[in-house]
C-alpha cells in the first residue's frame, strides 16, 4: 500500500502553518504552496501533507512522520515547543514498543498528537 496524501482540517490555519512550518524540514517535507484556506507540504512539487481550513478542534488523530535519526527527534519536539505545539512526550527510547524505538510526541495547534520515530 502507498499513502497518496494526508489532508488536516484545522480551526486556525496561521497557527497551525506556524508549527508545521516549523517541523516540516525535519521530518523531510518542504512548503510547496499556501493561500488563505489551505497549506500545502511534500517533496518534488508532490503534496504528501496538507492543512485546510475545517472544523474546530479535530483532537485524538495520531500522525507519526518516521525520520533519520534521534538528532532530527530531537528537533522536532524542541522546534514543534517553540512553534506552539505542546509536550506529549519528550524524546526517548520508548521499551513498550521496541528497544530502537526512539521517538517524541507533541500536540499541534489543534491537539493532534503528532509524533516522529527513528526506528535505529
Amino acid at each position: 500500500m502507498k499513502l497518496g496524501h494526508i489532508g488536516l482540517p484545522v480551526s486556525d490555519l496561521a497557527k497551525a502553518k506556524t508549527f508545521y512550518d516549523a517541523v516540516a524540514p525535519i521530518i523531510g517535507l518542504e512548503l510547496i504552496d499556501a493561500s488563505d484556506s489551505f497549506v500545502g507540504y511534500g517533496a518534488d512539487d508532490s503534496y504528501e501533507f496538507y492543512l485546510h481550513t475545517g472544523k474546530a478542534g479535530i483532537t485524538g488523530l495520531h500522525i507519526c512522520f518516521e525520520v533519520d535519526s534521534k538528532e532530527a527527534v530531537d528537533a522536532f519536539h524542541r522546534e514543534g515547543l517553540k512553534a506552539g505545539g505542546k509536550d506529549n512526550g519528550a524524546p526517548g527510547i520508548r521499551d513498550d514498543y521496541s528497544p530502537t524505538y526512539y521517538a517524541s510526541f507533541l500536540f499541534d495547534t489543534d491537539g493532534n498528537n503528532i509524533e516522529a520515530v527513528y526506528h535505529g
